[in-house]
């Protein structure tokens, strides 16, 4: 009879292992779908206006000289002004100038874009949720080339040939 015990109770040491190695699994699983994506925002919110943020996008990089200083968290249109709101945070141990210019800047040809913040001089310092009052939005290079290509089909010369063909027209004269 001592034999069976000893069997049951590891029987139910087993059982109750492997229930424990269930559970923290899924624990696992839960928290690594719940925290993916999901990156610490840490410094103090700005505001900026821009007409145009095509391809910047919620989680997109704003450096200062090149390097990474925030993220931009949120992006909205102004139902008065119609233009785009961008709500990005930059770290606490910067303190931007009032007149701090925010440009959005492609990462390369084919990269995504991203906000570059140039510093101005102003001894005021702005403030947490502050309107960042100079920017300059995104330029598209669709719209780059096409002014390029029409641009030069504008200026294009007319051509000899088709001087020559008016001239000699207006030199025949019907015979009567």
């Amino acid at each position: 009879m001592q034999v069976t015990t000893s069997n049951k109770t590891r029987q139910i040491i087993e059982i109750i292992v492997g229930f424990i190695v269930i559970v923290a699994f899924i624990t696992v699983v839960i928290l690594a779908i719940v925290g993916h994506g999901q990156e610490r925002v840490s410094g103090y919110p700005l505001k900026a206006s821009f007409e145009h943020i095509d391809g910047l996008d919620i989680g997109s990089d704003v450096k200062l000289a090149g390097v990474n200083v925030g993220k931009v968290i949120e992006e909205t249109v102004d139902p008065k002004t119609y233009k785009a709101t961008v709500i990005f945070t930059v770290r606490p141990d910067l303190q931007l100038p009032v007149d701090t210019a925010a440009v959005i800047t492609s990462d390369s040809l084919l990269g995504g874009k991203y906000i570059d913040l140039s510093p101005g001089g102003d001894e005021s310092i702005l403030k947490p949720g502050q309107f960042m009052s100079h920017t300059q939005g995104s330029i598209s290079l669709q719209e780059l080339l096409s002014k390029f290509v029409f641009s030069i089909a504008d200026n294009k010369p007319k051509s000899d040939d088709h001087k020559k063909n008016t001239t000699d027209d207006k030199a025949i004269a019907p015979l009567e």
